[in-house]
Parts: C-alpha cells; structure tokens; sequence
C-alpha cells in the first residue's frame, strides 16, 4: 500500500484505540498498530488490513492492559 494509505489507516487507528486504551501513551498505540500494520501489509487481500490491523492492535493492548493491572 502506499505510505498515505499506510499514514491515514495507522493514524485513523489510533485514534480510535486511543479512546478505548486511554492509559496507553500514544507513541505506544502507533508503535503496536503500525507493527501489526507491517505484518499484515504484505498480504495479497489488502481489502481488510485495517480491520485485521485493529483487531491484532486491540488484542494486544488488552493483553498489556490485564497485565498491567
């Protein structure tokens, strides 16, 4: 995908993981979603990265938050 569209969907998803972990620093969220963004980029179906993007990113940080606490 081309960096704009890698750029809008990292940041589009952190906002929104942002209001659902607002514990979580932000360089935290951006640097989780865009490594589950590179994971998944490659795949042939792109259609769907930002929503398994979110999903991985969102599993993630709910995995740190119970540990956290």
């Amino acid at each position: 995908m081309p960096a704009s569209v890698r750029e809008t969907t990292v940041n589009q998803l952190v906002t929104r993981l942002m209001r659902r972990f607002p514990r979580a620093t932000r360089s935290h969220v951006v640097e989780t979603v865009s490594e589950e963004y590179d994971i998944l980029a490659g795949n042939p179906i792109r259609t769907y990265v930002p929503n398994l993007v979110e999903h991985a990113a969102r599993a993630r940080l709910t995995r740190e938050a119970r540990l956290a606490a």
